[in-house]
């Protein structure tokens, strides 16, 4: 049976639950929809918020050609066999709009593939990210697409969602049940209806404890506010600053499996290498950002094993936090003094090149100042 989650997806923007501030009457996407001028477009936001459903709904208003790739599963074989189809549609003046999710999975060579067709119009990309496109998607794509940056749902948002599944299935639920779940979704409107179909399918009047229950099946979950999301990662970087490798590993694979995105972790990891190893180890920054990129070219499930060898590696290191304490003291320095005057002789004038007055390098009025000891 269709999920439910596909059952309840909308076709038209005025069922569309969520993202007023891109999708107002005012707005530049509204106006572009409704003038059938869609330009190419990157969808970056958190899971669950509408990104696949409002490239749906925007092909449909069109009367646009749909095609969908996902960038975990596909490559430039893929990409090409949709390219051929669409350019069949564009002399029989038809439009395409490509779907791309997860886009900022394919790497440099794979996404430079789509410029040409987006140039000469054969395809219309929309493509969605949970990653600041800022960061993963490549200049030269970027510069071709308008971003829409797509907020997590609120609980109203949730539960409206949720009450028209309730009345589309006819589920007697307990409201205390609807108000967990609604909770629990996170701001993810999948996770939701996913949760509550699998409830339903084994008790026909759902209480809360089936949602609960439901949860704890399906996946292990963050709470509403992260603060189960937050609680891990804290417990990650405590135990590798202690050298707790067994720990570390443990609070690694639970964040993992409760979805947490892989390159988020292995940015902390960067942070780590050079907050808590810093000078006691150069390599250390040079092994984090290796960890990102593997994570970042290789994807899930794989990049699991990335993952682990970048946090014991961060284990076994000796730790110092001399840099993060410098920048402290020095912080506290330019706020408290503002722009102290540089000495003549590190200014960028000609006359002061040759001079032999090198008295020192730091402003006169902290000119003792130890940062580093």
């Amino acid at each position: 049976m269709e999920p439910l989650a596909e059952q309840l997806r909308p076709k038209n923007i005025e069922d569309f639950v969520g993202q007023e501030k891109i999708l107002s009457k005012d707005s530049l996407l509204r106006k572009a929809i409704k003038e059938d001028n869609i330009p190419s477009m990157i969808f970056y936001g958190p899971p669950g918020t509408g990104k696949t459903t409002l490239a749906k709904i925007i092909a449909q208003k069109t009367k646009s050609n749909f095609e969908e790739l996902s960038a975990v599963s596909s490559g430039i074989k893929d990409l090409k066999i949709i390219i051929e189809k669409a350019q069949i549609s564009k002399r029989l003046n038809e439009k395409t709009i490509l779907f791309i999710d997860e886009i900022h999975r394919w790497n440099k060579k794979q996404q430079d593939g789509l410029l040409p067709y987006i140039e000469n119009g054969t395809i219309i990309l929309i493509g969605a990210t949970t990653e600041n496109p800022s960061f993963e998607v490549n200049n030269a794509l970027l510069s071709r697409c308008r971003v829409f940056v797509f907020e997590k749902l609120e609980e109203k948002e949730i539960e409206k969602i949720v009450k028209k599944a309730i009345q589309k299935k006819e589920i007697k639920i307990e409201n205390k049940a609807i108000k967990f779940l609604k909770e629990m979704s996170n701001g993810d409107a999948r996770v939701a209806l996913n949760i509550l179909d699998y409830a339903f399918s084994f008790n026909k009047k759902i209480e809360e404890k089936d949602i609960k229950e439901a949860f704890q099946k399906q996946n292990l979950y963050y709470d509403k506010d992260g603060k189960e999301h937050h609680d891990l990662i804290s417990a990650l970087i405590k135990s590798m600053r202690a050298g707790e490798e067994n720990a570390a590993v443990y609070y690694l694979v639970r964040m993992l499996e409760a979805g947490e995105e892989p390159l988020y972790i292995a940015r902390r990891l960067i942070v780590f290498a050079s907050e808590d190893i810093g000078l006691q180890n150069s390599l250390a920054l040079s092994q984090a950002i290796s960890v990102f990129n593997a994570c970042h070219y290789i994807g899930l499930p794989e990049c699991h094993i990335n993952l682990i060898q970048g946090v014991v590696y961060m284990c076994r290191n000796k730790k110092s936090r001399k840099l993060p304490d410098a920048y402290k003291k020095i912080k506290e320095d330019v706020d408290r003094y503002g722009n102290l005057k540089i000495p003549l002789h590190l200014k960028n004038d000609k006359k002061f090149v040759d001079s032999e007055d090198y008295l020192g390098f730091l402003p006169e009025k902290i000119k003792n100042r130890k940062y580093l000891s």
